[in-house]
């Protein structure tokens, strides 16, 4: 707890309009955000690295933007970090009757169940106190990365039944979608935006795949991108180390390379 009022008054100085830092105190909840979703990446790349010591430090960057957002809040008198933390507090509680309350549940899955019927009244809740109109998909964040914001959807309409209950029919959707975006490329008026669209369309069934194998898409994603990185990297040593320059090495000996990078793995 020390430690942590530590980290709440040196915030405070960094906004100090007298002392405090120029930069720090020119910020607002805006130019601030798109370091933390930044922090929050750091984070999931150092778990996906098993780094744990960069973990620890990632973890310390995000509480940090945590406790900036909260000073610049109380600074205009909307909310503290107290209450940042009570909130949360309460919601924990909230949702987990059957550890803090009487409820039971018998494994994880129903745990599960369980918390989205609870998510579902508190958005009901929240949207009747607003006075919007309470839909099953309102309230997922538009900001989210496209990717996971798609699984969020499927997820949220799977809670009311409106899913494909066999891989199969996914495996056969993805084929279809695929042989749309096809004949759409194909197609003698070809049109960017059709195409868009068909793609979209693909990579929406993937997510529903990935879904339904309790796969992350993002993570999925991720792990991909540092595939392509590690391989293609190699292919770049490679050419290097034979004095090729990669501008000058043909597609047939760069796919080689690829291979044997594939191989090693």
């Amino acid at each position: 707890m020390e430690k942590m009022n530590q980290l709440l008054e040196i915030m405070k100085s960094l906004r100090n309009p007298d002392s405090g830092c120029p930069w720090d105190i020119e910020q607002k909840f805006s130019t601030i955000a798109p370091y933390t979703i930044e922090e929050a990446y750091e984070v999931a790349d150092a778990i996906a690295r098993e780094d744990m010591d960069e973990l620890c430090s990632e973890l310390g960057d995000l509480l940090f933007q945590v406790v900036y957002h909260s000073q610049m809040a109380d600074e205009q008198g909307l909310f503290s970090f107290r209450d940042v933390t009570e909130n949360i507090n309460e919601k924990l509680i909230h949702r987990h009757p059957h550890v803090f309350g009487e409820s039971e549940v018998t494994d994880a899955a129903s745990q599960s169940l369980a918390w989205e019927a609870i998510k579902a009244q508190e958005r009901s809740e929240k949207q009747g106190k607003a006075g919007q109109e309470q839909g099953l998909l309102n309230g997922i964040n538009q900001a989210m990365p496209a990717l996971a914001r798609a699984q969020k959807l499927q997820s949220r309409a799977a809670t009311v039944g409106f899913d494909w209950n066999e891989t199969q029919t996914v495996l056969d959707k993805i084929k279809e979608e695929l042989a749309e975006v096809e004949e759409e490329i194909n197609s003698e008026t070809q049109n960017a935006e059709k195409i868009e669209g068909e793609i979209g369309d693909l990579l929406f069934t993937c997510v529903n795949l990935a879904r339904h194998f309790h796969i992350d898409s993002e993570s999925a994603v991720r792990r991909t991108n540092r595939k392509f990185e590690k391989r293609f990297a190699y292919i770049e040593h490679s050419l290097r180390d034979q004095g090729t320059d990669m501008r000058d090495a043909t597609l047939e000996l760069m796919d080689k390379l690829w291979d044997e990078a594939k191989n090693k793995e």
